[in-house]
């Protein structure tokens, strides 16, 4: 034992938690009950952790008494013990857990945490429920004992810049045989949580449903149980009503808003299992998080093995809730978690009920849908890229915004095709007020045509792969040829523009050609346009221009030259034509048709400061000056 670990040592905050701890000490929240909630859900997590180990290692779990939580008030004292006897913590797990936040994204966690007027639903997200209990306590003191070890610590701070770490006293480590003891100093403003129905209103609303028993230990009587300890997930869902789906869904997910759907099912045959599973109706914090982890957890016969097992795939990962399976064994490792065949089957079949769930909540519930899709829908359209067995399905469940109006299927938009129309059309960008009054849609506005308009930075990888919606192809407005002629147009005044004088074909194309020399790839006459002069898009078999203009965003994938397409019945272009081929207003013409182009798009001209002076010679002419 060196001098260091028995001598009371100070260490400071990581900075993230201290930013944290100053807005819990200070009380941003209008609501402190979440403190018991988090500390009694990690009282379970250690119960949990140790029904685990103890299986590799019965002797862990010894002759002491069975898991359980214990809840003590001391009016006295003014404090509030919550207790565990589960794996517990060792002097350096104490600092590594208490002192630093490991989660990825606590830097923009803490900062959104200083934006929210209410951050009940988003502390439990991120792992830092135990800092809650700043803003309820004064001072706190964790005394644990790791299970199988002999030497008891002590973590105590006050909330400031840092904490102390020192060696139990005998009283404390004759109290605390294994797990954790958690005593909180209440402020003056807190002593409510000193009342016994108090903590059972707040045990009751999200704490029934942890697995181990919670025992309320009142200064006057006998103990009490005071939650229901069981696995709602095992339960009959004829004996489980709307409100104990909420708890367990708000237990299990460390979220406050309501379900938005629930799926609750037993599955019998080769292989056995329970599965419960909730779609919030708002959006977590981490949904994008780099390493696109799920959060469902899996229990193998009741006994807590990881929230690490991607029982669903990627594009799912908002989906939370429990997978129970009666067949896996209980000392499954995480490597063979992996590559598990009983698992890959569990995996597919939970997936695919998943997706079922949800085209029935479509068909019979669409406004609950609706919140889904609202949360959610750009991660479901991940599924489109990445899952080709569920695309049809995925394609069907996903809801647009068209020409046409809002949260449109593409069953909807094919009911609406017009004659002689075979493809559902789509334009990709990114914000839907700028794909409105993009160029490109003219030729099918003319028309009367529907087209998807796609504003999510996934709507640029899915729409790369060929797709099909019921046998009618994905069209891009701003990718490869477009042929509309069979189509017939609405618009009479596009029609009488019919009859308009054209620029000459092949010699305007030259002209403007040899004025724009490598900023392009080619330059063609449009089918596209009907008042607009021009427009820029990609060749057919390469990437999309929004695709490329992402992928070179994050130093992914060479730029392409684009094709400046051009209107020969817009004035502009005509007045290219008449020019004298090589003389300064052909070439400023030229460069005006693809800077105004890449403006549409979006993109700023290659050189801002010439496309200025070029637009001001071009007005000062105009105006005669």
């Amino acid at each position: 034992m060196t001098t260091s670990d028995t001598a009371v040592h100070t260490q400071p905050f990581q900075a993230e938690v201290s930013e944290l701890l100053h807005l819990m000490v200070h009380s941003v929240y209008s609501e402190t009950d979440i403190f018991l909630r988090e500390l009694v859900s990690n009282a379970s997590d250690a119960c949990d952790k140790l029904r685990y180990e103890a299986i590799a290692s019965p002797s862990l779990l010894g002759e002491g008494d069975a898991l359980k939580i214990r809840i003590i008030p001391n009016k006295a004292a003014g404090t509030l013990t919550i207790a565990d006897n589960g794996i517990g913590m060792e002097r350096q797990e104490l600092i590594d857990h208490l002192g630093t936040i490991a989660r990825s994204g606590t830097k923009a966690f803490v900062s959104k945490l200083k934006e929210a007027k209410d951050g009940l639903g988003l502390i439990g997200q991120f792992g830092v429920g135990f800092y809650s209990a700043f803003m309820v306590a004064d001072k706190i003191v964790v005394v644990s004992r790791r299970a199988g070890e002999s030497d008891v610590w002590t973590w105590t701070s006050s909330g400031g810049s840092g904490f102390e770490i020192a060696r139990a006293g005998d009283e404390e480590a004759a109290r605390v045989t294994r797990g954790t003891e958690i005593v909180l100093h209440l402020k003056d403003d807190a002593k409510k949580y000193l009342e016994s129905f108090e903590i059972e209103r707040i045990v009751g609303a999200y704490s029934d449903n942890i697995l181990f028993p919670i025992e309320l230990v009142p200064e006057e009587g006998e103990p009490r149980q005071i939650n229901s300890a069981s696995a709602l997930w095992q339960r009959s869902k004829s004996e489980l009503t709307a409100d104990d789906y909420k708890k367990a869904y708000q237990q299990i997910a460390s979220a406050f808003d309501d379900p938005a759907m629930t799926l609750h099912y037993r599955a019998e045959g080769r292989y056995s299992y329970a599965v419960l599973l909730f779609a919030p109706s708002t959006k977590p914090f981490d949904l994008f998080e780099p390493n696109r982890k799920g959060r469902v957890k899996l229990y193998v016969r009741r006994v807590f093995i990881t929230d690490d097992a991607d029982l669903l795939p990627g594009y799912l990962r908002f989906i939370r809730g429990v997978v129970d399976s009666e067949d896996l064994p209980l000392n499954i490792s995480r490597e063979m978690l992996q590559n598990n065949p009983q698992l890959v089957q569990i995996r597919k079949a939970v997936a695919t009920r998943v997706v079922s769930e949800l085209e029935s909540l479509a068909e019979k519930d669409p406004e609950n849908f609706a919140r889904i899709w609202d949360a959610f829908g750009a991660v479901l359209k991940e599924g489109i890229y990445e899952d080709f067995e569920r695309r049809e399905k995925l394609l069907a469940l996903s809801r647009f915004t068209t020409t046409s109006g809002e949260k449109r299927s593409l069953k909807q938009v094919i009911a609406d095709f017009k004659p002689n129309q075979t493809e559902i059309y789509y334009l990709v960008g990114d914000s839907i007020e700028r794909l409105k009054s993009n160029p490109r849609l003219e030729a099918a506005t003319a028309r009367g045509i529907e087209v998807l308009l796609l504003s999510d930075p996934v709507d640029a990888f899915w729409t790369s792969m060929p797709s099909e919606f019921e046998g009618k192809p994905l069209k891009s407005l701003s990718q490869g040829d477009l042929n509309l002629d069979l189509i017939p147009r609405v618009d009479d005044k596009d029609e009488a523009k019919k009859d308009e004088p054209e620029a000459d074909e092949a010699a305007t194309i030259a002209v403007i050609k040899a004025a724009l020399g490598e900023r392009v790839s080619d330059v063609k006459a449009s089918t596209r346009l009907t008042s607009s002069a021009s427009c820029l898009v990609a060749d057919s078999q390469g990437p999309s221009r929004e695709l490329e203009r992402i992928l070179s965003q994050q130093n992914r994938g060479m730029k392409t030259k684009p094709i400046l397409e051009i209107n020969l019945r817009h004035p502009m272009v005509g007045a290219i034509a008449k020019a004298q081929a090589g003389s300064k207003a052909v070439d400023d013409l030229s460069l005006l048709l693809l800077e105004q182009a890449q403006i549409l798009d979006g993109e700023l001209p290659e050189d801002p400061a010439a496309f200025a002076a070029r637009l001001n010679r071009l007005v000062l002419q105009g105006l005669g000056a």
